[in-house]
């Protein structure tokens, strides 16, 4: 092959869970580079799941990954011409894009909600994707049936 192949990004482990997942998800969470308040707003989410969860034994961050996995669609559709006519095809998903579509669900569906701040946002979304319920699994339910409904075309794939 004539291109070289894109290497993946190497992340630093955040300062207070030293983890590399909340890393990417702050990178995703940042505005025009302002990674300390991103920084500030997940750590405030993350307090506000420690107050919010009743009697789960799990810590914030299990709940927050487990939230995150609850999220991660496995297929998506693609748009292709053919004929004239735009179909759309359904794909599977390679395990870093399924992550990067999960956390920009959870940061999207954060921004629409009525609460304060974008911290109580963010943390009540999170539980809500943690619970099974809330509008991003309601997306990523979307996703799926419009790949079922268009599984016909599947073998039309790139």
């Amino acid at each position: 092959m004539r291109k070289n192949k894109k290497r993946g990004n190497n992340y630093l482990p955040d300062p207070k869970f030293n983890d590399v997942l909340v890393t990417r998800f702050v990178n995703h969470l940042m505005k025009s580079g302002k990674k300390t308040i991103a920084y500030r707003i997940f750590y405030n989410a993350m307090d506000k799941i420690e107050i919010i969860k009743n009697e789960d034994n799990k810590t914030s961050l299990e709940i927050w990954k487990e939230g995150l996995k609850n999220v991660t669609p496995h297929v998506e559709v693609r748009r292709r011409r053919m004929g004239g006519t735009n179909i759309q095809i359904p794909i599977q998903i390679s395990s870093k894009k399924k992550i990067t579509k999960a956390i920009k669900l959870i940061i999207s569906c954060a921004n629409i909600r009525n609460e304060k701040n974008m911290s109580n946002k963010l943390a009540f979304e999170i539980w809500d994707a943690y619970k099974g319920q809330g509008e991003c699994i309601k997306r990523k339910d979307n996703i799926h049936k419009m790949a079922e409904s268009n599984k016909a075309f599947s073998h039309f794939r790139f």
